[in-house]
Formats: C-alpha cells, sequence, structure tokens
C-alpha cells in the first residue's frame, strides 16, 4: 500500500510523524512524507524517506492556503496513494480537501489538537469548529492524540467514532541516565546538588515562558533550562524578550534547539510546561520517561498525563503564584521529587510506549 502522510512543517514531521513512518515502512508498505521544506529533514531523508516538499500550511491566509491546496492536489494526482494520512488543522483539513478532490480511496486524520478549543476570538473558534465538522464528513479515519478531544469530536458530531490513539516516545531513548547527567552538568558548570528546572518547546507565547520565567523569581537558588526555538512560520511575539525581562541573570540558561534533549532531561531535575493550550504534549511524555516530577497547566492534554500530587503538580493556567509554589515545593523536597518522578516513569510506561502507540495506530490505519 501508498501511504501518504502530511503534515504542516519540516519539526512537525521529524517530531511527530517519523516513528509512524517507520513502522509503516516496517510493515512493508511504501511511505511518502509532504510537508513544508527545511533542515530538520535532513536526517529523514537520510534514513531512505522521500519527503515531498509543500508551501507551509500554518497560515490563514487563503492565498497561501490555496497554494498549499493546489499543490496538494498536484501531488496526489502524480502519486496515487492508496491512503492519505492527514495531520494539524489547516493541513489536514486542506490535505483532506485535496485528497476527496483526487479520489484518493481512504482518507485519515489525526487531530494534534483542536484550534476551537483555544484561548481567542469566538470568530475563529466558530471557524474551526466548522472547518472540523466538515473535515470530518471527508474522513474515513478519525484519530485524536488525547481523550479529550476524541470525547469533543464524538460530543460535536465532528467524527462519531473518533479514537484517541495517544502520542509516544521510546523509553529506550528517554530514560533516567546518569552519566549523560554528569555530562551534561559538567558542560553547563551546573554543580550536582544544583535544582534545575526544564522546559522544552518551541518559544511562543502559548507554552507560557513568560509565566514560567516569573515563577522562578520564587524559587532561589534554582536554575531556568530553556530548550526550544522558534520557527519560522511561529506567529506572534517572540518570548525571548519576556524572558530575559524576568531578571534571572544567570540562573536562566537558553539552550536553543537541541538534538540531546533526553540527555538534557536526564540532567534536570523539574520538568515546566505551563501551556495555554494543548494537544498531548511530547516533552511531558519524554519528561515522565526520564523519571521527572511534571508541573503542568490544568488543561486538556497535560492533565491526562499528570496524576495531580502523584506524578506532578497541576497548576491554573496563565497564573504566576501556584506555579512558583508549585515548583517551589518540588525544588525544596529531593524525596517528593524522585517519589513523583518514578511514579510519572512507570505510568508513562504503561501509557505512551512509542512502539505499542504507533502500532495501534498502523492497526487503525489498517497497515
Amino acid at each position: 500500500m501508498k501511504l501518504l502522510e502530511i503534515i504542516n512543517v519540516d519539526f512537525s514531521l521529524r517530531h511527530f510523524l517519523l516513528p509512524l513512518m517507520r513502522g509503516a515502512r516496517e510493515r512493508g508498505h511504501e511511505v511518502i512524507g509532504a510537508c513544508g521544506d527545511g533542515p530538520l529533514l535532513e536526517p529523514v531523508r537520510a534514513e531512505g524517506f522521500r519527503v515531498e516538499s509543500l508551501p507551509p500550511m500554518r497560515s490563514l491566509s487563503p492565498v497561501e492556503q490555496g497554494r498549499a491546496l493546489a499543490a496538494l492536489v498536484r501531488l496526489m494526482r502524480a502519486e496515487k496513494p492508496d491512503l492519505v494520512h492527514t495531520h494539524m488543522p489547516i493541513g489536514g483539513f486542506l490535505g483532506r480537501l485535496a485528497a476527496r478532490t483526487t479520489g484518493v480511496p481512504r482518507i485519515a486524520y489525526t487531530c494534534h489538537g483542536f484550534l476551537f478549543n483555544q484561548p481567542g476570538p469566538w470568530s475563529r473558534r466558530a471557524a474551526s469548529l466548522g472547518m472540523e465538522w466538515l473535515g470530518g464528513r471527508m474522513t474515513d479515519v478519525f484519530l485524536t492524540v488525547s481523550e479529550e478531544e476524541a470525547a469533543d469530536a464524538r460530543r460535536l458530531g465532528i467524527a462519531r467514532h473518533a479514537t484517541a490513539v495517544l502520542n509516544g516516545r521510546d523509553p529506550a531513548k528517554f530514560h533516567p541516565d546518569p552519566a549523560a547527567r554528569a555530562r551534561v552538568r559538567a558542560a553547563l558548570g551546573v554543580p550536582e546538588d544544583r535544582v534545575a528546572v526544564a522546559v522544552v518547546s518551541r518559544l511562543v507565547r502559548h507554552k507560557g515562558h513568560a509565566e514560567l520565567a516569573a515563577a522562578m523569581r520564587d524559587v532561589p537558588g534554582a536554575e531556568l533550562w530553556v530548550v526550544g526555538n522558534r520557527l519560522a512560520t511561529d506567529r506572534g511575539a517572540d518570548v525571548a524578550a519576556a524572558l530575559a525581562e524576568a531578571g534571572l541573570g544567570e540562573r536562566l540558561r537558553l539552550l536553543g534547539y537541541r538534538e540531546d534533549v533526553s540527555a538534557v532531561l536526564a540532567a534536570a531535575d523539574i520538568f515546566a510546561l505551563p501551556s495555554h493550550f494543548e494537544g498531548l504534549p511530547m516533552s511531558v511524555i519524554e519528561a515522565m520517561l526520564t523519571g521527572l516530577p511534571v508541573v503542568a497547566t490544568d488543561i486538556r492534554g497535560p492533565r491526562e498525563q499528570v496524576v495531580n500530587d502523584v506524578t506532578g503538580l497541576l497548576v491554573p493556567p496563565m497564573q504566576v503564584p501556584p506555579l512558583a509554589r508549585a515548583l517551589a515545593r518540588l525544588a525544596a523536597d529531593p524525596a517528593l521529587r524522585a517519589r513523583m518522578g518514578e511514579a510519572g516513569r512507570q505510568r508513562a510506561l504503561d501509557l505512551y510506549d512509542e512502539s505499542r502507540v504507533v502500532g495501534r495506530t498502523l492497526d487503525l490505519l489498517g497497515l
């Protein structure tokens, strides 16, 4: 079977789809990726995957969406895939529309977070709901990465048989690693007894960097490690200024995009992701597998992952004082960090093992 996997940009394909593409190829299928081109595709292509370039599909511009749709139609007419599997709101809708237009036999969609569940103007949220409802009419297999959004899809009539497949990461890669901890801390010049709080995400406002940096002012003696960068297609204000204005001085380390995220997490003590909205964040899974307690916001996605007071702490979104109290509580109690981290690791092994998630997804896709 020929499978065409469509997503918005190179970052998403590299970090979200590559394990699924590997799994489909291992089952004997031909797999083609398609997304906005970029340097993060080099390792994917080095593995022998063909990835076709598309206009980035993250813009609300009708002109840019029209260009992307035309490119998708051309690609599908040339490749004649047996199954098109789309991802993300805009790319997911355009990909399904192109697949329906060109007569692709089977069309699948994985929702990584509904736009209508995000904070914003009611008009944008209503348009998103309408887009998802129309997209659902063109979808044979409707998947989500979170249980709550699968329930939303069924309740709102978007897809009566929506199924949550969750997200997964490889426990062989993400795990407690004393050697990596020592190596990274030595490279950064961080003593073993200094508490490090890590956040791994794109540098965009809705990930909560500003609140996290402000909260760290009330966690004396602890450092904040910010891992990630800003994509060229990200919209809104750059958060670098907000991080700098927090006044953390040498307690703030901007580590940028890293290929060794597993080692950085192994060197940290606490993971924080105070997002305003999410699907089911991969970074939380990575942190849980590494044995870190997680401080996250009580929103869709993270509240499915984090069991409050067991594997970590949940706090209200966009509020600094509760976030500061949660971080300070963990920073002051090594035994609590160890207990929550181990509980989180066991939960992640049970629910978010990459091989099981990929296998379940491929089965539902009929591959």
